[in-house]
Order: C-alpha cells, then structure tokens, then sequence
C-alpha cells in the first residue's frame, strides 16, 4: 500500500559536503529547495518554466566509472531527482570563496574582463552553463570555438547586455589560470550517499528503481503513480498548472533505459537517454539531422529532458516525433504481468489515441524507440545514389533555437530511376496528436519526382490536414508553411543551397 507521506529523505554533494535534509516534498522543484532552504539565491528564478536559464545549476553523475557534468535547469528539474549525485550552484565553484581574498572560478573571472554582465540577473546562469562547459572541455583538453560557446548558451537569454562579451567570456576562460576539479574526490564520495535499496523504497512516494525489473514492478503495484524522467514538462504542469502528485516514478536511474543498443538495421534507444545522447545518436547516423537536433530546445532542456519522455507525452507539438515518424520509428511498451515481463511493439503514430491520450495500460511503460538505420547510403545534396534516401525536418518557431514548433515537418523520400519508390512523412502542430501524411505520401509514391509531383503533393498536404489557430500560428499560416516546406525541401534535393530562410518564418521572426 502507498504511503500517504508525500515528503522523505534527499541528500546529495555540494560544495565537497553532504547535504542532508530530512523530509522533502515531492512535488518540490530543485530550485525552491536552494532558495528556501538552503538560502542560495545566486540561482535565479527568472520564467520558472526552464526558458530563459537563470535558474541553470551544474549536476554531477557517475557515467561509466567517470564523472559527467550537465548543465540543468533547476526549476524545473524535481530535487529528489539529485538524489545521491552532485550540485554546484554559483555560489560553490568559486575555490577559496570563504576567504578574505576570495578568487573566482575561471568563468566568473572571464565574464568580469569580458564586462559580460549589465543588470547581474541572468549572469548566474550564464556563468553556471560556462562551467559546465569550461569542465566538459578540461576533460577532453581542447578549446573553446564560437560554435561550442552558442551551442552551450543556447537556453540563457540575457535582456541587456547582449551576448558578444558573453562568447567572448566564453572563449577567454580557458585562457585563465586552471581550476582543477578533483573527480576521483568527488566519485569516492558520491559513492557514500544513499540509494535507497528495495525493501526501503517501496515505503517511498518519489521511486526511482535501478534495474528495469525493479521499475516494472513498482509500476505494476503503483500504477496511479506519476511517471518521470527529466520532468522538462511534469516541472511545467506543478510551476504553471500547480498540479500535486501522491507519487512519483523516475526511471532515469534504471540501467537497461540509460543505453543506446546498435544494431546491424536499427538503433535502440532507452526510455531514460536524454534528449542530447539520443540526438547526438541519431545525427551519428544521419549527419543532416544535426541542424535540425541543434534547435531542439536548449542545450539545459536536452541535458535534462529524454527522448522517451518527449514521445510518452505525445504532445502535438513536440519536435522529436514528427522526425522519427518519419525515420520510421517503434516504440517498445514493456509491462510486469503474473511475474512475467511482457512486451509489445507498434508504430510511433500508432502510440497516440487523442490529445496527450495514448494506448499504455496502467501498468505499461514506453521503454524504447526503435529507430531504422540510414539504408542504401544518405545524400546531402542532390539525390544521386540510386535508391537512397533523402531526409530533412524543418522547424518552424519564432525564435531560432529554445522554443517550440508553430510546424514541424519530417520527410524522408527514396528515389529510384527519377520515381519515387518510398515515401515518409511525419507532421507536427496539425493535429491533437503527432500525425502521418498518409494521403500525401500516397500521392507521392510510385509518381516522377519532378516539379509537377511537386504541386500535387503540396496541394494535397496543405489539404491534408485542419490545424487550429493559436498564439503560435494562424490555421492558415500552418496549412501555407506546410506546402511551403515541402517545396523548400523539393528545392533542396535539386541541389539548392542559398533558399531564402525568412520567407519560411512567421512575421518579423527568423527562422
């Protein structure tokens, strides 16, 4: 039986110290635990829906006997998910902070000389996203590109000091006097926090098992149970929606869902892989996806966030099921029944019933994507290679990256002889639910890709579907930009190269 108890135990390491606090509620996010009860308020609470990063801390695991570092967002990020791992807030990295002569951290330092702060809000984040990547290219000893300082600022937004002294800061750091981080330290005693065994948790509301058949189980006895793994979007239901849970089932700790499995004609992926491993595996196969997978969220959101999560929550606009619906992709539903693991596999679209309705029993879960390998060679430009497919997702959003679709559109063609002999198209922002084009991909199959193909497949996309206006996009803007992309992407596999980005954008924004 469940217990009514809602708060329990979490301790984690900060600062080279324990940190143990006797009875935390669920439902309370790692943010308002630093503020409140810690008194760190260095760590901001700016949007309090994991936007604009100034709530961003630096989270600490063991990944292979290693240390591995990510930046989050603790606002939306649940505390009793840092259960035995590690935190540094701004207040922590800076190494002699207790003394009268106090020495800043190679990413405070640099924003200082760089003057990359004006009003000091956003500056917590910013510095806590630039230690995270100042380790992260201390361990692999390289430096710092322009390109590497956007992609790890990616989920900061800065109001007033723009963000040229930020790269900048960015890229000087490295320079700096090094501040070492003792990992084998921090490893040994990272192994003396508690995780919480069997025959405890099941006296626990926030579970979170360690094997897949611990989790089956404890689903199967705990059904009502909230199921999350980085809680980009359960985060937002108890900050925006104030939603409370009875409890909670985090399977980001169950080792079978943390792999990614390759096989000889798919990719496997885990139910608790984050969004970032899981896209840097699916760019590994498809390098064209890269563009597309760098504009998903922001860098905070796919450090925290997994790929299963974003699929289970089937919303309609979610930008990873438009891509795999067309790769082809099937999710793997597992379930512990009369002692017997069970599992069924269907189609991504098949997965969905309604808007955020899907087809799992209670006591199922979605435990892996199951994604095509690239087969008979891909092209990045022109299709050349007889057979092969050509593959692009266009996103559609007001702003370039951290944000969400107002479209998303994937669409995956194999071409043979100048006809199309296979066609793949998934559609996102149209419909209560991720969707196939299935009459457009009908109209295309079998047919000479050529401009006339074209038309028709363009007409019948746009009709196709009857999307909802809302603060994102008008219906007709949705229908319009669909036809549009579809023409962009026929473009490009004539070899088109300098497309005119603005015109595929919502007014006044880029794309």
């Amino acid at each position: 039986m469940l217990t009514t108890m809602k708060t329990q135990p979490l301790q984690f390491l900060r600062h080279g110290r324990v940190v143990s606090l006797p009875a935390v509620d669920i439902n309370r996010t790692l943010l308002e635990v630093l503020r409140e009860d810690l008194h760190c308020t260095g760590t901001k609470e700016g949007c309090n829906e994991g936007d604009c990063g100034a709530c961003t801390v630096v989270v600490g695991e063991e990944v292979g006997g290693k240390l591995r570092t990510q930046a989050v967002n603790s606002c939306i990020k649940l505390a009793h998910s840092v259960q035995g791992k590690v935190l540094w807030t701004v207040e922590d990295i800076a190494p002699t902070l207790a003394t009268a002569c106090a020495a800043l951290h190679p990413a405070q330092q640099a924003m200082l000389q760089c003057h990359g702060s004006q009003c000091g809000f956003c500056t917590p984040g910013f510095v806590m996203s630039l230690f995270g990547l100042y380790q992260q290219h201390r361990q692999s000893n390289r430096p710092i590109s322009r390109a590497d300082a956007q992609h790890a600022l990616s989920g900061n937004l800065c109001r007033c000091t723009g963000y040229r002294p930020i790269l900048d800061a960015a890229q000087t750091m490295m320079d700096l006097p090094d501040v070492p981080l003792n990992e084998a330290e921090v490893l040994s005693k990272m192994k003396l926090l508690p995780h919480y065994p069997s025959a405890l948790e099941a006296d626990l509301a926030y579970k979170s098992p360690r094997t897949l058949r611990a989790l089956l189980t404890a689903r199967a006895q705990h059904p009502e149970a909230q199921i999350v793994a980085g809680c980009t979007d359960v985060g937002l239901w108890i900050n925006k929606m104030h939603m409370q849970f009875d409890a909670m089932l985090d399977l980001t700790q169950v080792a079978e869902l943390r792999r990614i499995e390759d096989y000889p004609h798919h990719i496997a992926i885990g139910a608790a892989v984050t969004l970032n491993d899981a896209l840097d595996a699916l760019v590994a196969d498809r390098p064209q996806l890269a563009s597309f997978a760098s504009r998903f969220a922001g860098l905070p959101v796919r450090n925290s966030g997994t790929l299963g999560g974003n699929v289970a929550n089937g919303s309609p606009i979610g930008d990873s099921m438009p891509m795999l619906i067309a790769l082809g992709a099937n999710v793997v539903l597992m379930a512990l029944r009369k002692d017997k693991v069970i599992h069924r596999e269907l189609r991504l679209e098949d997965l969905y019933t309604g808007y955020r309705k899907n087809v799992m029993a209670k006591d199922e879960i979605l435990a892996w994507i199951k994604v095509p390998k690239a087969e008979g060679g891909s092209v990045a430009h022109a299709v050349a290679s007889v057979g092969a497919e050509f593959l692009r997702v266009y996103k559609i959003s007001k702003r370039f990256e951290d944000d969400i679709s107002a479209v998303c559109l994937g669409v995956n063609l194999r071409i043979q002889d100048g006809v199309v002999t296979a066609a793949s198209i998934g559609v996102g922002g149209v419909a209560a639910t991720p969707v196939r084009a299935a009459k457009t991909q009908a109209v295309l199959l079998g047919q000479a890709w050529n401009a006339d193909t074209v038309q028709t497949a363009t007409a019948a996309l746009r009709a196709e579907f009857s999307p909802v206006s809302d603060m994102r996009a008008s219906s007709a803007y949705r229908s319009m930009v669909l036809g549009n992309l579809l023409q962009r992407y026929w473009l490009e596999s004539q070899g088109a190269t300098a497309i005119n980005l603005e015109s595929f954008c919502l007014e006044g924004e880029s794309a």
